[in-house]
């Protein structure tokens, strides 16, 4: 029987000649944990939406739901096990977005895996953020995904190029667009990072046009869209779950729901990528454990006195290390430390009193 493949990769025009497993997304980096033989005995799904229920995967000739699994988030890869389905084989990645989950026990939350290329969407107006993107991007260069700035509703402003400036500020590694996202111009816009194979990923705050740029890619209205308030330019949330969809050209695409709150944690390389000129400073200091505020021989300091680096930049590099110190620290390890300065604290008055 010949399977409808515009079940899962859309309506229109196909390339059947290219293998199902491509066009979802099969790379030389999963083909390599695996081997002909084993694949025949439990071939590769990819899964495309996360529920409580169970997991939404498909593969070449393959449509199942397996059980919920904890450590399996949209975009991951499996070698489903037909006998038992909750063993099935979880690939290792290439790249992985997780964030620190609400509450106090500092439990990651899984959010996207194998994307290749991330778009950072906000729009020019009260939504944009320079200290909101640079969480983003520090979430991106810590997974493994390439960035890219995509500035949506620069029709509806007068200050389109401040806008521009200040994202192109942020960092010299990291693209810059300035799209319409409701124009079939956006297609080619995006079109450098899509490809047969490849995953995009669409992240950013309610109602800055994440999920217009979707459907934009699809070529048809897949996904909600809905309008922002106008008193604070905030949406509301349109995308519910995250998923993943897939364009006529063989192009993987994750919507996400909004994230205002977000939370870093184990993000030290992604933080190091990003502020990379602020962390080749503080190799020159004068003293390894510089706080970078009243030290003598600070080039940190130094840089900022020279005018070479902003002192509101550097601000937001401390508050975001300072976080990521704090969320990353296991609970033990902070009762630890506690409990080490608590027991140097009364060490301290006790040595007071006796004198």
């Amino acid at each position: 029987m010949t399977r409808d493949y515009s079940l899962i990769f859309g309506s229109g025009s196909q390339r059947f000649d290219v293998p199902p497993l491509t066009r979802l997304g099969w790379q030389t980096v999963f083909a390599r944990q695996t081997d002909a033989d084993e694949m025949v005995a439990f071939p590769p799904v990819r899964v495309l939406e996360v529920h409580r229920s169970g997991l939404i995967v498909r593969g070449e000739d393959l449509d199942e739901t397996l059980p919920p699994r904890a450590d399996v988030t949209v975009g991951d890869w499996l070698l489903f096990d037909r006998e038992r389905p909750s063993d099935s084989r979880l690939l290792d990645r290439k790249s992985l977005f997780r964030r620190r989950a609400a509450g106090h026990d500092r439990q990651s939350q899984l959010i996207a895996a194998n994307v290749d290329t991330v778009f950072v969407v906000t729009s020019c107006n009260r939504d944009f953020n320079v200290a909101r993107l640079e969480r983003y991007l520090a979430l991106a260069f810590e997974a493994g995904s390439d960035p890219v700035i995509v500035l949506t509703k620069a029709d509806l402003s007068e200050e389109q190029d401040r806008f521009e400036r200040e994202a192109q500020a942020i960092s010299d590694k990291v693209p810059v667009l300035t799209v319409d996202a409701r124009t079939p111009a956006v297609r080619e816009a995006l079109k450098p990072w899509l490809g047969l194979g490849r995953t995009v990923a669409f992240l950013g705050t309610s109602g800055v046009g994440k999920s217009t740029l979707v459907n934009a890619l699809l070529g048809e209205d897949k996904v909600e869209t809905g309008a922002v308030r106008e008193d604070d330019s905030r949406g509301r949330h349109t995308t519910t779950r995250r998923q993943l969809l897939f364009t006529e050209e063989g192009s993987g695409v994750v919507d996400t729901p909004g994230m205002r709150e977000l939370q870093l944690s184990d993000v030290g390389a992604g933080l190091s990528e990003l502020f990379g000129d602020i962390e080749d400073l503080a190799t020159q200091c004068k003293f390894r454990d510089c706080a970078h505020e009243t030290e003598p021989g600070c080039a940190v300091r130094a840089a900022m006195e020279a005018g070479v680096l902003d002192e509101p930049r550097m601000a937001r590099w401390k508050k975001l290390v300072a976080e990521d110190r704090h969320n990353t620290e296991s609970l033990a390890e902070r009762h630890a430390r506690e409990r080490k300065f608590g027991k140097l604290v009364k060490e301290v008055v006790k040595d007071k009193r006796s004198k």
